[in-house]
């Protein structure tokens, strides 16, 4: 009876076109009458207490930080640096998108942000050099993908504080998955490239490479000082989000000085209202988490899931399909908040490894971010680079196939994450 109220109440409030934060506690709210212990105090103090999480202030500081690495010209120095180092291969350009979304990834932590700044500046680049936009456009969205995976990555430090999961051990788990996604789309791109008539671009001279390095030596060093500080322990991944944010306005002010001190203040108000819609929707949800606990939700879902619970491959691979589905629908914020306490009951009855999961819960997620129709990655890349859905769908399919051939090899052969997190992690 709980979960058909929470499942019916949650997508009722959804159907009416109702915000996912207020959906979230409506879906609260029913299940306490259901349970009979509706209490107005109940809702207003979880939401307190849901905003109120010292690891979750890392997220306006990453996100701050992704603001001004598009603004100050720290993401057009790394496509710069991508440019010379693989550009003069066949389909160079498509490996440029990945290189610098892999390096992306580990300044901003936001798909989003990175996807956009990628967009902006590589699909033209890439239609002028004969590609067709469909694939272009699709490129740049599945490596928009890899931003919540490579650390910092705020999808990790809300999964960390949902699941109650060291933020530190999944950023550095998070490291070599991230590249094997972005070796799948090299594999993807080398079979789509290989049906257009191209001619490779020439090799950069060495002075163009050495240049283009030194330009963006500032920018390169940021993932550099991030992974060197959390391995070890100089700063926590809330600190990390600080040094983040401080160091890129010092470069983009003071070295780079793309960023005027006069435009600071819109990159202030801009990244602060994209934090306080993500805030107020953490908030929101732990009213629905904890009435989750209470109603024993999650003790009925490991009930129906006990079939599975002998064999965790088969019983990762049931919740990654669920996880694939209910993507479709949901963005990734609301996706991490829902499942993670219904699923971590789960995870924890069959001892599988909580990073190990979350990691590959997290990689999910991001893919979902480019399914349709809901997702937001392929939106803002539809929005910049001025291509209508149904042709970035069109080309953003064998990108995802390959991201989701990644993500099953990683639930087949566990060690691709949990030997590489053990060497990082110490």
């Amino acid at each position: 009876m709980t979960i058909a109220v929470f499942t019916f109440s949650l997508l009722g409030a959804m159907a009416l076109g109702m915000p996912i934060a207020f959906a979230l506690l409506i879906c609260g709210v029913a299940l306490m009458s259901t349970i009979d212990m509706f209490d107005a105090q109940i809702v207003a103090q979880n939401v307190i207490n849901g905003a109120d999480s010292f690891p979750l202030m890392a997220i306006p500081f990453f996100m701050l930080a992704g603001e001004i690495m598009n603004k100050g010209g720290l993401a057009k120095r790394i496509v710069n640096v991508a440019l010379v180092a693989v550009g003069h291969f066949r389909g160079g350009l498509g490996y440029v998108t990945i290189l610098a979304a892999c390096i992306l990834s580990s300044l901003s932590g936001s798909a989003a942000a990175d996807a956009a700044a990628l967009a902006a500046l590589l699909v033209p680049m890439m239609v002028a050099a004969g590609h067709k936009k469909t694939y272009a456009a699709g490129l740049v969205a599945a490596g928009g993908v890899i931003g919540p995976v490579i650390p910092p990555s705020i999808g990790f430090v809300i999964f960390g504080v949902a699941a109650n999961v060291s933020i530190s051990k999944l950023f550095l788990a998070g490291i070599v998955p991230g590249l094997l996604l972005g070796l799948g789309l090299c594999i993807a791109w080398y079979v789509v490239v290989r049906k257009e008539d191209l001619k490779p671009p020439p090799r950069a001279p060495l002075r163009a490479i050495v240049f283009a390095v030194l330009d963006g030596f500032w920018a390169l060093m940021l993932p550099v000082i991030i992974i060197v500080g959390l391995r070890f322990g100089i700063f926590t991944p809330t600190e990390a989000g600080v040094v983040v944010a401080v160091y890129s306005l010092f470069v983009a002010t003071c070295i780079y000085r793309e960023l005027k001190w006069s435009e600071v203040y819109a990159v202030l108000v801009s990244s602060a209202v994209t934090t306080s819609v993500v805030m107020f929707l953490v908030a929101a949800a732990l009213v629905s988490s904890w009435l989750i606990t209470v109603s024993e939700i999650s003790a009925q879902v490991v009930d129906l899931l006990k079939p599975f619970m002998g064999n965790n491959i088969i019983l990762m691979l049931a919740i990654m399909v669920v996880v694939v589905i209910v993507g479709t629908a949901l963005d990734m914020t609301p996706t991490i908040l829902i499942l993670t306490p219904i699923l971590m009951p789960i995870i924890k009855a069959a001892h599988i490894d909580p990073v190990y999961f979350g990691v590959l819960f997290i990689i999910n997620n991001s893919i979902g971010l480019i399914t349709p129709p809901v997702g937001i990655v392929l939106n803002v890349v539809c929005g910049v680079s001025r291509i209508s859905m149904e042709d970035i769908i069109k080309g953003v399919w064998p990108f995802m196939i390959a991201q989701l051939v990644v993500l099953l090899a990683m639930v087949l052969f566990p060690g691709l994450v949990t030997i590489p997190a053990r060497w990082f992690g110490g």
